[in-house]
């Protein structure tokens, strides 16, 4: 299975961010990895959280505009080269990575890359094939 990412279209004033923070406060939503990406006029907060069904509700109920996306995640291990090696892979099978971001959860050991990719289904062959550990939904959101 792979991953369910939330999206939200926040307005870029101060505040916004906050929000988002509180419902998920409130609701007990606790967030796995998120990235922010801004314009001149709004941003994008996608987020991977350990509830999608709840954060989902919860957020549609306050006001936000809120999109599901399938993405990809993977580990790999924290050190040089790592990334390289994957993204050398998806090049080769002519796979394109549209976004991505990443966490560590302990220095010295694996990282864990989440993408968006152009053709999922491809890149997840690509990385089997590679013996690059894909990471199930489910596992991910109990990280």
């Amino acid at each position: 299975m792979n991953v369910e990412q939330i999206s939200i279209f926040l307005e870029n004033k101060a505040g916004r961010l906050s929000e988002v923070t509180r419902i998920f406060e409130e609701g007990r939503i606790n967030i796995r990895a998120l990235s922010l990406a801004d314009t001149s006029d709004f941003g994008i907060l996608r987020l991977i959280v350990n509830d999608n069904e709840k954060a989902k509700r919860l957020l549609r109920e306050n006001g936000f505009t809120v999109r599901i996306t399938e993405v990809v995640a993977v580990e790999v291990q924290d050190q040089p080269g790592g990334l390289h090696q994957i993204l050398t892979a998806l090049s080769k099978a002519g796979v394109n990575v549209e976004y991505m971001y990443a966490f560590v959860r302990q220095s010295g050991q694996n990282a864990v890359l989440i993408f968006r990719f152009d053709n999922t289904a491809a890149a997840t062959e690509v990385l089997r094939r590679e013996g690059v550990p894909v990471i199930d939904g489910l596992d991910l959101y109990a990280m």
